[in-house]
């Protein structure tokens, strides 16, 4: 018999056994994932570039090494060899980047598919909304004439245009406490050491960029107008860009790409683990994320027909997991009680200091962390929604591989976070891919015949195209049609004798076929198992009683409303979200879906520096509430994995399941 080997393909998180000597790409394409490849795999056109992690992977209990592929090829060296440049740039060696066309898996092995060589693109759902924001930039550009120095009046440099600015900012000394005299004012040391030079070859008449009204972080020679400034929302997953215009607020460029850590671990759990097991872990994390900001920063430039050093600030947002690593702040921490991040408080960092490729002298600003695992995207997520400012009793939550959630209004906000696992973004399904052309994602069961509609990414109408895989919004989709076509019972159990070809007994236990494999890419049929559907019952269970424990603890039944963030929170069917119980009940127009909020606060803390004020006031007064220590979670827990809930009752939802009775089992765990 055939020797079987695990291989694991990021970021599209497909993973499964192959046989021993079949080649990466071709175990890549049964697989799901296409890898892209033009030279009929000769190893000649190198689109098939994959790179080799190595090292022990507790997630996947797997060892993986470049020793577990077969050695280097002739062919593969050649094509190496003529591309010196290539490796150099990229920071790569050979044996770490192969052909995947002419490597053969000979053991565990995890492969990291760079962008370019793959033949599906992620489809990165971040897009950012339409908002009103009032333009008040941290950077702001004054124009300064003076009179060039003599031996009569040899004023240095430095003092000379401070002295300047002071006409120019409206600088009077002494009447206004709030802003700083003219020789109270700081020059970045990068812009002094050009500022002599810059001064001379523009005849004393410059633009200067000044941060807060505090520092001089740039001199350029004439009259100026625009500054710019990018948001970034760091998404476990995703990573989005937006470049602005700071003068004018208007969105010039949006980049977006899957976050590289994801090769370290799917969820933040697992990416703490990597840097606390590996000498180098923290070192890997925070230099594959500085590496896709500055890529970013440089297709958004690009776009935008702008210099990335035209760039003066960033602001960032992200969890606090993705925080600390950006930061370079190590997260073990996090990860062991009582789970203490490194800094609440917002930063302020030159962007010389990560090493991101704006303007060397440019301000990198970081919104403020709540708690452990309620992070800088929380707070810029407030920042947009604003349910500080609200009468009503607002319930957001950012849907991801961690969820978190804000409770309140403008008399009391609280929070917590929950792990809700991949699997609600594809992973740890069978099938599951995250959303790309090929991947389902929608379903619907008809409740007579238990047939199927499906649509496929990238198609237009139901049931046409071929199918690869299901994404998050179709996995919700599914295990809610199951549960309200009366295929699978309230505890996610199959039922039996039920009298369709689609229901089945599989490798692995009961199923339910969604498509065919002729009407699938890949060959075999693509099903919804049990073990999906215990998955999925976990993590809606998690993210129902983070909810439902907050909800207790202000003294609430229901929230007046609940707002859905995040790229995945905004694809999701509100109405199958609450059939299954992943969100509290709720009258379902009152359930919004606001896109990347998370993105949205960062775009607004950039153009505006009074929300940064304001959100590091906000944050120190939200209520932290850390479920592994309430003593109820865990039977909450267990009455939450029923659907919709084993007690509750859900009655907006009531008449999609009529005949739904009481669970015995709920008085075990109610106290």
């Amino acid at each position: 018999m055939t020797k079987k080997h695990n291989i694991i393909l990021q970021p599209s998180g497909s993973r499964g056994q192959v046989e021993e000597g079949i080649s990466i790409r071709s175990a890549a394409r049964d697989l799901g994932v296409e890898i892209e490849s033009i030279c009929a795999e000769n190893a000649t056109c190198g689109k098939c570039m994959v790179l080799i992690e190595e090292g022990r992977f507790e997630k996947y209990n797997i060892e993986s090494k470049r020793e577990n592929l077969s050695p280097v090829s002739t062919e593969e060296a050649a094509y190496f060899a003529r591309r010196p440049k290539l490796l150099k740039d990229k920071g790569w060696e050979v044996g770490q980047v192969r052909l995947s066309c002419q490597c053969k898996v000979r053991g565990d092995v995890l492969v990291n598919v760079p962008e370019e060589s793959r033949g599906n693109k992620q489809i990165i759902r971040k897009t950012a909304r339409e908002r009103a924001i009032e333009i008040k930039p941290s950077v702001r550009k004054y124009y300064v004439s003076m009179t060039p120095p003599n031996l009569e009046r040899p004023i240095a440099d430095w003092e000379r245009l401070a002295k300047g600015l002071e006409t120019s900012m409206g600088l009077v000394r002494g009447t206004d406490a709030k802003l700083p005299r003219w020789h109270e004012l700081t020059i970045d040391y990068q812009c002094l050491r050009t500022l002599s030079k810059t001064l001379r070859e523009a005849k004393w008449q410059v633009t200067v960029s000044v941060w807060q009204d505090q520092e001089v972080i740039e001199v350029q020679a004439g009259y100026v107008e625009d500054s710019y400034g990018a948001a970034v929302d760091i998404g476990s997953t995703t990573v989005a860009l937006y470049l602005c215009n700071l003068r004018t607020g208007e969105m010039l460029a949006a980049e977006s790409e899957m976050n590289p850590q994801i090769v370290y671990g799917e969820d933040v759990m697992s990416r703490i683990q990597y840097a606390i097991e590996h000498e180098d872990g923290l070192e890997k994390l925070h230099k594959a994320i500085v590496a896709t900001l500055n890529k970013l920063l440089k297709q958004a430039a690009k776009s935008a027909h702008i210099k990335t050093e035209e760039v003066l600030e960033m602001v960032l947002v992200g969890n606090s997991t993705m925080h600390h690593i950006l930061l370079n702040l190590h997260p073990k921490d996090l990860g062991l009680a009582p789970f203490v991040p490194a800094i609440h408080k917002s930063v302020d960092i030159k962007a010389r200091e990560l090493g991101l490729h704006i303007n060397p002298s440019g301000n990198i600003h970081v919104l403020p962390t709540i708690a452990s695992f309620v992070g800088a995207d929380t707070s810029a997520m407030i920042v947009a929604e604003e349910p500080h400012n609200q009468d009503e009793n607002w319930l957001l939550i950012d849907v991801g591989t961690n969820a978190e959630l804000i409770l309140g209004n403008r008399k009391r906000l609280v929070c917590t976070s929950t792990p809700t696992g991949p699997a609600l973004e594809g992973a740890h399904v069978e099938y599951g891919m995250r959303a790309a052309p090929g991947a389902i994602e929608r379903v619907h069961i008809d409740e007579k015949t238990l047939e199927p509609r499906y649509k496929i990414v990238g198609e237009d109408e139901w049931n046409t195209g071929k199918a690869k895989g299901i994404c998050g919004s179709a996995i919700i989709d599914s295990v809610a049609e199951l549960f309200r076509a009366g295929i699978v019972d309230s505890r996610g159990r199959f039922k039996q004798g039920l009298s369709s070809k689609r229901i089945r007994k599989g490798e692995s236990g009961w199923e339910y076929v969604i498509a065919w494999a002729e009407e699938t890419s890949i060959g075999r049929d693509i099903p919804m198992t049990q073990q999906d559907v215990r998955q999925i019952q976990l993590a809606k269970a998690a993210l129902f009683t983070a909810a439902r424990t907050l909800l207790k603890r202000s003294g609430l039944e229901s929230p007046d409303k609940i707002i859905l963030a995040g790229g995945f929170g905004s694809y999701i069917d509100k109405e199958k979200a609450m059939l299954i119980g992943l969100i509290p009940d709720c009258e379902l127009d009152k359930v919004y879906a606001v896109g990347n909020a998370a993105g949205d606060g960062a775009r607004i803390a950039l153009l505006n520096i009074e929300k940064r004020n304001e959100i590091d006031s906000v944050t120190r007064r939200i209520e932290r509430f850390e479920l592994p220590t309430d003593p109820e979670f865990q039977n909450q827990f267990m009455l939450a994995t029923s659907f919709p809930h084993m007690s509750e009752p859900f009655p907006h939802i009531a008449h999609l399941i009529p005949n739904r009775v009481a669970d015995p089992m709920a008085k075990n765990f109610m106290k």
